[in-house]
């Protein structure tokens, strides 16, 4: 099988090869004999029901300093195309969701990954919140007096953006803090939507769990440890990487989300656990492969491709039926 493959991500030259995990679906969809394109969300227009893009054709190779190329950019009718990969990175705002409306005309003749209607409707703070017995107590509202009620309650609290990605705008607020209340003012001037709080899980200290799930299933995982005087775990500030497997906590987790992620059209899927608790699903743009590959010695991307391959199969099949 040999596919025609658009990639909509951000500029290429920019990425970390050694840990971007586009780059690494990109190298497996090459080796497979795939064709790739790729273009900017910016490049994307809805004309007269057709949807087009700016694509220029792409090569990747693991060199550093050089490794891509990009042909020559046409304008195409994206439905043309038998796979297009959405990986821009968040944050998951107007333009995003725009995004996904445009996609939506051609999926799923042209198998948008992950599906754009699910990715629109899975926010990453709130697909969670739809199953019971697996987050931290939590509260979503822009009311300052249940913000208030909560923190006395729990004394001990997160608070952050409810779009936000990461890690950004993330405060770990103790009992004792006395800036909860300059916080919510903060907040209030720069988002519109309610925020989020939840008790602060005090075994961040040891990691924050990422875990990958392909079509609905674990495939692997990796400890995301953050830096001592830090409550982030993200790689990208400062987060160290360390080698984990699934407990059985995390096994029931996945069982319990994931025929829902399957059903949703949402293959692949990176979720963030924090000791026994989910707090994230992440649908937009998972990251995770490159490390759980070094670590396990596996090849997640190879996985992700069979099960794109296979849903491509099955959906094509429906859609000419």
């Amino acid at each position: 099988m040999s596919l025609a493959v658009a990639i909509q991500m951000d500029p290429i030259e920019s990425i970390n090869i050694n840990a971007d995990s586009t780059f690494v679906l990109a190298l497996e969809a090459q080796r497979r004999g795939h064709a790739l394109y790729h273009y900017l969300p910016s490049d994307l227009a809805l004309k007269n029901g057709r949807v087009l893009a700016w694509v220029r054709p792409l090569t990747v190779r693991r060199e550093l300093g050089n490794h891509f190329t990009l042909g020559e950019a046409s304008l195409i009718d994206l439905a043309t195309m038998d796979v297009v990969l959405m990986r821009q990175d968040p944050p998951f705002d107007m333009a995003y969701i725009t995004a996904t409306h445009l996609l939506e005309h051609i999926h799923p003749r042209t198998l948008v990954v992950n599906d754009p209607v699910h990715v629109r409707n899975a926010p990453e703070k709130l697909l969670v919140t739809h199953f019971e017995g697996v987050m931290p107590p939590t509260l979503i509202t822009a009311d300052r007096r249940q913000i208030l009620d909560f923190r006395e309650e729990y004394k001990d609290i997160v608070l952050k953006p409810l779009f936000g990605n990461g890690g950004a705008g993330v405060f770990h607020v103790k009992p004792d803090d006395e800036n909860l209340n300059s916080l919510l003012e903060m907040f209030t001037q720069l988002y519109r939507e309610p925020v989020i709080v939840q008790q602060y899980l005090p075994e961040v200290r040891d990691g924050d769990k990422r875990i990958i799930l392909i079509d609905g299933r674990p495939a692997g995982a990796v400890l995301r440890v953050p830096q001592a005087g830090e409550a982030r775990s993200n790689l990208h500030v400062g987060g160290r990487a360390v080698k984990a497997s699934l407990t059985s906590r995390d096994r029931e987790i996945c069982d319990a989300i994931g025929p829902t992620l399957r059903e949703r059209g949402l293959i692949f899927v990176g979720i963030d656990v924090i000791g026994n608790y989910l707090t994230e699903i992440n649908v937009t743009s998972p990251t995770g492969l490159q490390e759980i590959g070094r670590f396990d010695d596996v090849c997640l991307e190879s996985q992700i491709w069979d099960a794109i391959e296979l849903r491509r199969q099955g959906d094509n099949h429906t859609a000419t039926a």
